[in-house]
C-alpha cells in the first residue's frame, strides 16, 4: 500500500480502473518507466507522482539493482540481532555447556564481563530460542 496515495496527481492514476495510486509498486514502476521510455523529466515526474527527487533516485537505484523486487517497501532498521554475533553466541553456548542451568540473566552478566557488551535478558532468550530451532 502506498501511504501517500493522495499525493499521486498523474492523470493516468486519476479515475482509472487499471492504475491504482494505492499500489506502491505500480506507482514507482510507472514513475520510472515514464522517465526511461517517454523521456519525461525527473522533476516533472517526481512532482506528479508526489515524491521528492531523492526518493525518485532511490527507487531508480533500487530497481536497477534488484528489479521489481527493489520497488517493494522494506522494513527499516536492523534486520536481525546485531549484538549477538557468532562470537557472542559461541560464548553463550560454551558458558551454558560449562554451567548447567545458567539462566539468561546470568548470561547477560557474563557477556557484559567478557565483551563489555550490554544486552537485554530477552535478547539472550531470543538468541537461545533461535539456536534451539536451528539444531532441530
Amino acid at each position: 500500500m502506498n501511504p501517500h496515495a493522495q499525493d499521486v496527481q498523474d492523470a493516468a492514476f486519476i479515475d482509472s480502473d487499471f492504475f491504482d495510486p494505492r499500489d506502491l509498486v505500480q506507482v514507482r514502476y510507472e514513475m520510472l518507466r515514464r522517465v526511461r521510455t517517454e523521456g519525461q523529466t525527473i522533476v516533472d515526474i517526481a512532482t506528479r507522482f508526489g515524491v521528492s527527487r531523492p526518493t525518485f533516485y532511490k527507487a531508480q537505484a533500487d530497481f536497477e539493482r534488484e528489479g521489481l523486487a527493489g520497488l517493494l517497501p522494506v522494513k527499516r532498521g536492523p534486520h536481525g540481532p546485531h549484538k549477538i554475533t557468532d562470537e557472542v553466541m559461541a560464548f553463550i553456548e560454551a558458558a551454558r555447556a560449562q554451567e548447567e542451568g545458567l539462566d539468561a540473566q546470568g548470561l547477560v552478566e557474563r557477556i557484559a564481563q567478557h565483551f563489555g557488551l550490554a544486552v537485554h535478558r530477552r535478547t539472550v532468550e531470543r538468541a537461545l530460542a533461535r539456536s534451539k530451532k536451528k539444531r532441530r
